[in-house]
């Protein structure tokens, strides 16, 4: 196999594609505690940090997950279990991630580099609670939640808890879609007894949990925009906001889940792309 094919599997295994869920949250995390554009180092070292870290988490997760993707029809052709990357090589790759991980997080900033093990830690654990809780969703929504907080701390050197609004909205965003997701795999966590809100409480509670999760996390996001005094377009943003989870909640239902993909992926990456847009502009033009 060539490198460049190689190259193309490794990406495929962490799912480069879903970095368009943290990376805009990260930065609209960075704008906010500027107060504008941040200097091309930060930003270069908080990306750096934002795709190591994810990467390593995905690749983690899809080792401790071999053996359950590879009995999962819909998972078992993941790299892992196809042959396609060996075990040694996606645990060398999760390694690798980890040290450029933390040597970015070194050079943003000490409190980076001293609350890296915490992050890391963080990333981990998700792919252990989906074996004994459907908490498992919010536990991911947390990890996915260190993207606005860890830039704000890389670009602040500090906590505050300005930030915490929009490290709620990603949470419960995060665990509300992942719980669609987690639509796709109900029978098969019934029969191998894996955790999640779909298998406990069936599909249309599954479904109308997802719709309260994105409600709580749309109000966050409005009490983001209070917090920082956001101007029009940050609200003209927050109307399109709720227009997409609204569009994502009607093509999902409990008896046609044909357009899950759609929901899943197109508009929770609208959704993220939207807030930073709409976050920059208010940052960025002054009305």
């Amino acid at each position: 196999m060539s490198i460049t094919n190689k190259a193309a599997v490794y990406l495929n295994m962490i799912k480069i594609e879903h970095s368009i869920f943290a990376l805009p949250f990260a930065f609209a995390g960075a704008l906010l505690a500027q107060g504008g554009i941040p200097t091309f180092e930060k930003i270069f070292w908080i990306t750096v940090a934002m795709v190591t870290a994810r990467a390593s988490a995905f690749g983690f997760n899809r080792i401790i997950d071999r053996k359950i993707d590879a009995m999962n029809p819909r998972t078992a052709n993941r790299e892992i279990p196809s042959g396609k990357i060996k075990l040694w090589e996606a645990l060398l790759f999760t390694v690798i991630c980890l040290v450029v991980f933390v040597y970015s997080a070194w050079m943003l900033n000490s409190l980076c580099f001293k609350l890296s093990p915490l992050a890391i830690a963080i990333l981990f654990i998700y792919s252990y609670t989906k074996r004994f809780t459907w908490a498992c969703h919010f536990v991911l929504g947390i990890a996915l939640a260190l993207a606005p907080l860890g830039a704000w701390i890389a670009i602040k050197g500090n906590f505050d808890w300005d930030i915490i609004p929009m490290v709620f909205t990603v949470i419960f965003w995060l665990a509300g879609f992942d719980t669609l997701y987690a639509l796709w795999d109900i029978e098969f966590d019934k029969k191998y007894g894996i955790y999640s809100i779909p298998r406990i409480y069936g599909v249309k509670k599954a479904i109308n949990f997802a719709r309260f999760f994105h409600f709580i996390a749309w109000s966050f996001l409005v009490l983001t925009g209070i917090v920082f005094k956001l101007n029009i377009f940050y609200w003209i943003g927050m109307f399109i906001v709720a227009y997409l989870f609204i569009h994502e909640h009607r093509v999902v239902r409990p008896d046609d889940l044909s357009k899950l993909n759609i929901a899943f992926f197109n508009m929770n990456g609208y959704i993220s792309v939207a807030v930073f847009i709409f976050t920059a502009m208010s940052i960025l033009i002054k009305v």
